[in-house]
């Protein structure tokens, strides 16, 4: 089993890491100069976090984002910030391409002595919560990022300055926090791989009936230190993190096709019609028959949403 801590290795004198994929999150390379690149494994396509910061465009593909407690569909386009040992994940549907900037400015980073930096110490800890980025500010930020591939010294250094300097200037509107809370894991014990087992399974199998006892012979825990645990990692109880990977499913299959709404809900794992109306319904503060006719409209990727803690 991947230990769900990501080692990341920054190479002598690197003061970021950019990725690029053009197929699959799982196969990745390291830009280090035009024409220059490194093959490495990707982490993206399972539940994960590494003590780096990373900036995450999606160029092409789609699917449901899950960055500590926000399960959301997303599509081209889209930009997260995602900070220091916060546990994320992409379910993609098919292929995709993007770009991933990944850094570390520990306490003793030498970019800390310079005046200049003190903005970007907020932004380090606003990204906590994992930053949807958006308007204009992911406009410069997507062109500066597709920029830096072409680039080598001190332009190259330049440009990652100049993105950092517009991510901790984004006006308000710009920035969308996507956790409900901040989150920050260490370490590498058991327990972690444990709460990454069991959302993995909770993944693959949400069309089915998912029991606790199996998630508990997967984790290898009893019902409380699970209960306790899978709370800690994924900011939610399984339950609740199991039935809004559902709602997205259904938000998903409302948006893209035409099947009946009651098909559609039974086939992705919800047996009572009305405790899945209902929960939509809270969930989203619409019905799944009005959010239909409102996602025909408008296709803009912006779901109105209300999350639970």
């Amino acid at each position: 089993m991947q230990p769900p801590r990501e080692d990341i290795r920054l190479g002598a004198g690197q003061t970021f890491r950019l990725l690029r994929w053009s197929h699959n999150v799982r196969r990745v390379e390291a830009v280090l100069a035009p024409g220059k690149t490194v093959p490495l494994q990707g982490y993206g396509d399972h539940w994960h976090y590494h003590r780096e910061t990373e900036l995450t465009l999606f160029q092409r593909g789609a699917g449901t984002r899950f960055v500590a407690d926000c399960i959301e569909l997303f599509e081209s386009g889209d930009l997260v910030l995602i900070g220091a040992n916060v546990p994320h994940y992409w379910h993609l549907r098919g292929e995709s391409a993007g770009l991933a900037i990944q850094w570390d400015f520990p306490l003793e980073h030498g970019i800390w002595s310079f005046n200049e930096a003190a903005p970007l110490r907020a932004l380090a800890e606003s990204a906590r919560r994992g930053l949807h980025i958006r308007g204009a500010t992911a406009d410069t930020v997507r062109r500066l990022m597709e920029q830096l591939a072409a680039l080598t010294g001190l332009p190259r250094l330049a440009a990652f300055l100049k993105l950092l300097s517009e991510l901790a200037a984004a006006p308000v509107r710009d920035v969308c926090p996507l956790a409900a809370r901040s989150f920050s894991l260490s370490g590498t014990d058991e327990q972690q791989e444990a709460v990454r087992r069991a959302v993995s399974y909770i993944i693959a199998n949400y069309r089915e009936p998912v029991r606790l006892p199996e998630l508990l012979r997967l984790a290898g825990m009893s019902r409380a230190t699970f209960a306790r645990q899978f709370h800690r990692h994924a900011g939610k109880s399984f339950s609740t993190f199991l039935n809004q990977v559902r709602l997205q499913a259904v938000c998903r299959a409302l948006r893209d096709t035409a099947e009946p709404i009651s098909s559609i809900a039974l086939g992705n794992g919800f047996n009572q019609l009305s405790f899945f109306n209902r929960l939509f319904r809270r969930e989203f503060g619409i019905s799944p028959s009005d959010y239909r006719a409102k996602r025909r409209v408008s296709r803009d990727g912006s779901d109105t949403r209300r999350r639970q803690n």
